[in-house]
Order: structure tokens, then C-alpha cells, then sequence
């Protein structure tokens, strides 16, 4: 990998200093260059009613990104990018998660100042079958199990090796071999320091997705994502294979009524690949299975999700809950984000949407969940989340977002059996942001 990153980082640079003009005998060392961008400026305030009570965080933020990619000799079935994140903070009143800059007594903003290659990869390209070789960004389905955490201001990429091919009509596979996970967090942290927040881990896995559209109301999704035995992810398993299948589908009930639905299970076992370091004696064995139920009624929208990620019911603690350690984690179980490793005795969360969506208007969005456990009946607390979004009139591609989110815990309920942030605490978010992109034709 170390090898296939250098390849990429030499082909950045070709692009960086060729991305003009570049020619060699006749031949355009790089053609059809197109360079794209975002800056993302963003307010985060977090109120956390914890027993240190520590000040509020106030973190403003902004995020650049730079990226070129250009066709290269000439051809058509060979292409490079590469891609730069900066993150800037324009105070210092929040917690960043990273140790290297001193001690923080304020609440977690988890956006630490960095600048990084987040994505450096050539494609090769045969009909509708490509390779990717670099570091990139690997979204698959609704990010549940593999995502780029886009919400944080520097994303989660990959350095590895993806297949993908749609030769068939509505039939997508993947395939990727994942070598290295670059995370959120500054990459100075190190896995030993703290592996909840550190920059980077290695690992050896593999991710195998498959979706076929059978009709515009059902495309059924199977995958098998293999992390990797001694990775040095956060659940206490240092690894598990993850295969289940998702069936989903939109149903165009009436005229400017139309349904969607998604319904998934997903079973957890013992890891297939290996990895260094291998940890512990754990038996893997947890499930997940997911409904949702939506619709679209001329702009207005109504939903509702039931979502079970399985607890241990193993006291002597030798099984585990089961985890998702590749995903988006803020686009599920809450924006107050108290849920980003699963509870130990697992986690149920039930959750009913209402809102409004209009070109002219944007989109509002309220959703609240009621959160127990999996094991033991537990109650976890409620959330309240509502979200508006909305395209900036008279600015192109500029999008303004208000969040916000405010969770409740249940008082009569220990902190007994939960691994990562403390559901005990009453915590409320509250997000301001301009969102701009740009791109070359």
C-alpha cells in the first residue's frame, strides 16, 4: 500500500504541475483536467449537563477542499485525482479530541485543525468495469456499515484497492481491499494513545456489495463486509465479518404521493481476514435488522424507523454488541450523536419523522426517537432532532443548514453497560452552516 500510495501522491503532482498544458511527443500527458472544490464554514455549539460541568463548546470551523482529475496519455481508460482538506478553527473554545494541542476543558467539537491528501487514486477503466487504486472515499447504500463520515469538517477515506462493475443492466458490485482507515480525528493521535480518536488504523479487509434493481419498487442489496481480526477498532472485537441483505424500493402510490420503504438484516460473526495484533478471546455473534417507512405527499413528509443493533446477553462478557465501526455514525440513531458505539446491552431505536420539502421553501425536517436497550429492557432516554435546509437564492451551488439536536437521558438508568459517550448526560447541539461547492465544466 505504501507503494500504491506514493504512485498516487507522484500522480497528484504530475497534475498539480501539468494541469495546464502538458504534453510529451505529441501526446497529452494530461487532458480533460477538471478541478473541483468546497469551502464549508460551520458554527457547532454543544451543551453537555455533565458532572465536571465543563463550559459549552463554541467551535467555529471551515473546511477547504481542493481537487483535481485529468485523463492521462491520452486515453479514456486511464484517469487520476487528488484531493487536499484543510480544517481551520477560528477559536479555541471547544474539545477537539486531539492530545497534541494541550489539555481542553470544553465540551467535544471532534474537529481538529488538519490538512491531509484525502483522496489520491488512479482509475482504470474497462467498459463499465474500473479499478480504483489510492486513497479514496467509499460510500455504500445508506452508509450504515461503510461511509465517509462527511458531517465531521475532515471525512474518513480509505487507502485501497476498489472493483466495481455495472456491465450488467442494473446489476452494481463492488469490491474493495481496504489496507489503511484514515479517520476524522488528527491523524498525530495514535491507535495506542486512545483508539476512540485516533487519525489512523491499519487493517486488512475486505468489502463485498452487490445490488440488483429488480424494478424502480425493489432493489435487493446483499453485502459482506470483512474487518479485519486485531484491528484496532472500538468495539472490543478487533474485528467481525458483517453479511446481510436489504430490500428496498420507492412506490408511486397516487398522483404526487410516493412511498419508500427499506427493510434489512444483517448478521455478525467471528472475522475471516486477519489482521496484527490480534485481540482477545471474543465470540462474535450480534444481529441487526432495520424497517423503515416513509412518503412523499406533494412535499410533505411523514416517516417512520424501528432499528435494533443486538446487545451481549453474555455475562461473563466474552460476546459483543454489535458494531459498525466503517460507518456514517452521525446519520443514524440521532444527531446529538450519544449513540456512536453501540451500548453493550445493544440499542433499540424507534423514531417517527414529520417534515416539509419545496424547491422554493428547502427542506424541514423534525424526528424524534425513543431509545432502549436491546438486553434487559433499559431505557435509554428520548431524542429531538429538526434539520432545515435550503439552496442560498442568487449564489449558485451555496446551501445554508440549521440544526439541531437535544438528548434526554433517562434518570432511573446506570451508565453500567455502555461503552463510549455517557448516556447519563443531557446534551443539546445547535449547528449553523454555509455550504459552497464549486467544479470546472
Amino acid at each position: 500500500m505504501r507503494k500504491m500510495l506514493k504512485m498516487s501522491i507522484a500522480c497528484a503532482v504530475m497534475m498539480g504541475a501539468g494541469a495546464v498544458s502538458a504534453q510529451a511527443d505529441n501526446v497529452d500527458i494530461l487532458s480533460n483536467v477538471k478541478v473541483n472544490g468546497q469551502i464549508r464554514a460551520r458554527y457547532e455549539m454543544v451543551d453537555a449537563s455533565d458532572a465536571a460541568n465543563k463550559p459549552n463548546a463554541n467551535a467555529l470551523t471551515n473546511r477547504l477542499v481542493l481537487g483535481v482529475g485529468a485523463d492521462m496519455f491520452g486515453t479514456d481508460w486511464l484517469s487520476a485525482y487528488a484531493e487536499m482538506t484543510d480544517v481551520r478553527a477560528l477559536n479555541n473554545n471547544y474539545d477537539d479530541k486531539f492530545a497534541g494541542n494541550g489539555t481542553e476543558t470544553n465540551d467535544v467539537v471532534a474537529d481538529s485543525e488538519q490538512t491531509r491528501l484525502t483522496q489520491s487514486y488512479i482509475d482504470l477503466k474497462y467498459g463499465k468495469t474500473k479499478l480504483r487504486v489510492g486513497r479514496q472515499i467509499i460510500n455504500l447504500d445508506n452508509q450504515r456499515f461503510v461511509g465517509a463520515v462527511d458531517w465531521r469538517q475532515m471525512p474518513q477515506t480509505f487507502d485501497a484497492y476498489t472493483l466495481t462493475d455495472n456491465t450488467i443492466e442494473n446489476l452494481n458490485l463492488t469490491a474493495s481491499y481496504i489496507t489503511q482507515v484514515n479517520r476524522v480525528f488528527n491523524q498525530d493521535n495514535t491507535v495506542s494513545a486512545n483508539a476512540a480518536t485516533a487519525g489512523k488504523y491499519d487493517t486488512r479487509s475486505i468489502l463485498l456489495n452487490a445490488s440488483y434493481k429488480v424494478m424502480d419498487e425493489l432493489k435487493v442489496t446483499a453485502y459482506d463486509y470483512m474487518i479485519g481480526q486485531g484491528t484496532a477498532t472500538t468495539n472490543g472485537t478487533g474485528g467481525s465479518d458483517t453479511y446481510g441483505i436489504a430490500l428496498t424500493g420507492d412506490v408511486a402510490v397516487a398522483n404526487g404521493i410516493k412511498v419508500n420503504y427499506r427493510a434489512e438484516y444483517a448478521k455478525q460473526t467471528d472475522p475471516t481476514m486477519e489482521n496484527k495484533s490480534a485481540t482477545g478471546n471474543v465470540n462474535v455473534d450480534a444481529s441487526y435488522y432495520d424497517l423503515e417507512l416513509g412518503a412523499n405527499i406533494s412535499g410533505i413528509l411523514v416517516g417512520a424507523q424501528y432499528e435494533v443493533l443486538s446487545g451481549d446477553g453474555d455475562a461473563a462478557g466474552k460476546e459483543t454488541a454489535f458494531a459498525t465501526p466503517l460507518a456514517t455514525l452521525h446519520a443514524h440513531n440521532g444527531w446529538a450523536d450519544m449513540f456512536l458505539a453501540t451500548p453493550t446491552a445493544g440499542l433499540v431505536d424507534m423514531n417517527l419523522m414529520v417534515g416539509y420539502t419545496s424547491k422554493e421553501i428547502g427542506t424541514a425536517k423534525v424526528i424524534y426517537h425513543d431509545y432502549t436497550s436491546d438486553v434487559g429492557s433499559k431505557d435509554w432516554g428520548t431524542e429531538l432532532d429538526v434539520v432545515y435546509t435550503r439552496a442560498i437564492p442568487g449564489v449558485n451551488n451555496l446551501t445554508g443548514m440549521l440544526k439541531y439536536a437535544n438528548y434526554s437521558a433517562d434518570s432511573s438508568t446506570k451508565n453500567t453497560a455502555f461503552v463510549g459517550t455517557n448516556m447519563n448526560i443531557d446534551t443539546s447541539k445547535f449547528i449553523a452552516m454555509l455550504d459552497y461547492k464549486f467544479a470546472t465544466k
